[in-house]
């Protein structure tokens, strides 16, 4: 999955947030139509039984300095599905104590073709908002007593609808079933086995699907294309 999110102030993604018990949706939101990986993004998480909204940058592993911190030289915007039970990963701990979600109207991704430029294509939700599998961390400056929070979205091997689009990746989208959100969101539930046969590619949303001319600008390329959520 390339390092794209659309969170813009859409009513199908606060009603999510609603739906997951945040009170305020747009008090903490950052809201926007591009947000690439480093960027600072917003988290669902739960802490003491509370839901709230944090802000995290999108970027798992961090690297202290004299007067903060800065991402890792060691690329961690997304962690991979098959590393999730490997013992000291970066993402075996976040996996089982620190789930979170990345609620977003869309995503996108980009096609490397070999002596050609660069395919970039838009992901939205039809007629909703997307749940992305998240992780955290938190860390705290002994020097600058800061307290920050970094995330990662977690990815799955290609799905076969997304890989004319993206053939590396695909993100982990969580059904939006009250039970499963409530269990990913509960730091204190540590049996990740529950979450094993979600790490298959599947699309539980329906896409609008969009060639654009680059990321920051988003301009349509091509005539939307309309893929089908999983049964």
């Amino acid at each position: 999955m390339c390092g794209r999110l659309n969170i813009t102030d859409d009513p199908f993604v606060i009603q999510i947030l609603l739906d997951l018990g945040i009170k305020d949706p747009h008090k903490n939101m950052l809201f926007s139509r591009f947000k690439r990986a480093t960027d600072k993004v917003s988290i669902v998480y739960q802490d003491n039984h509370e839901r709230k909204v944090a802000e995290a940058t999108w970027w798992l592993l961090l690297t202290q300095t004299q007067t903060g911190f800065k991402p890792s030289k060691y690329t961690s915007f997304n962690s991979r599905y098959d590393k999730l039970n490997v013992k000291n990963s970066a993402a075996y701990h976040p996996y089982r104590y620190h789930r979170c979600i990345v609620v977003a109207k869309g995503f996108g991704e980009t096609q490397s073709i070999s002596g050609k430029a660069p395919l970039y294509h838009d992901f939205q939700a039809l007629n909703g908002a997307l749940c992305f599998a998240g992780l955290y961390k938190k860390w705290h400056h002994p020097i600058t007593d800061q307290h920050v929070i970094s995330c990662s979205i977690i990815t799955l091997a290609p799905h076969p609808k997304l890989m004319p689009f993206h053939n590396k990746a695909s993100p982990f989208i969580l059904p939006q079933q009250p039970a499963l959100l409530n269990a990913w969101l509960d730091s204190s539930f540590y049996d990740v086995s529950y979450f094993s046969d979600l790490l298959q590619p599947h699309l539980p949303n329906t896409l609008i699907a969009q060639q654009i001319d680059k990321p920051s600008q988003c301009n349509p390329m091509s005539e939307e294309i309309i893929i089908e959520r999983d049964i």
